[in-house]
């Protein structure tokens, strides 16, 4: 969806967004993320969906991590707002 191609599959993508546990939680109106950016601070970027070494069940976008560590299935996708 919004024109995010390829997404699954290749390798996590560590994003700028900030990671908090309970995001999903916090951030749902009516059981969907209000506010797709989460919070303004934290102390780890997310690593969101999966990669070529991930187990089936997380190859997907809404998957997320903190991005503590690092590992060598990790990326980035260069992306810009119109």
């Amino acid at each position: 969806p919004y024109g995010a191609l390829d997404m699954a599959g290749n390798v996590r993508e560590w994003v700028r967004d900030w990671y908090r546990s309970d995001y999903y939680g916090s951030y749902a109106v009516d059981g969907w993320p209000s506010n797709p950016t989460g919070p303004t601070s934290g102390t780890y970027r997310v690593i969101r969906g999966g990669s070529w070494s991930s187990d089936r069940l997380l190859v997907r976008a809404a998957f997320r991590i903190d991005g503590r560590g690092l590992l060598p299935d990790w990326g980035f996708r260069c992306a810009r707002s119109p």
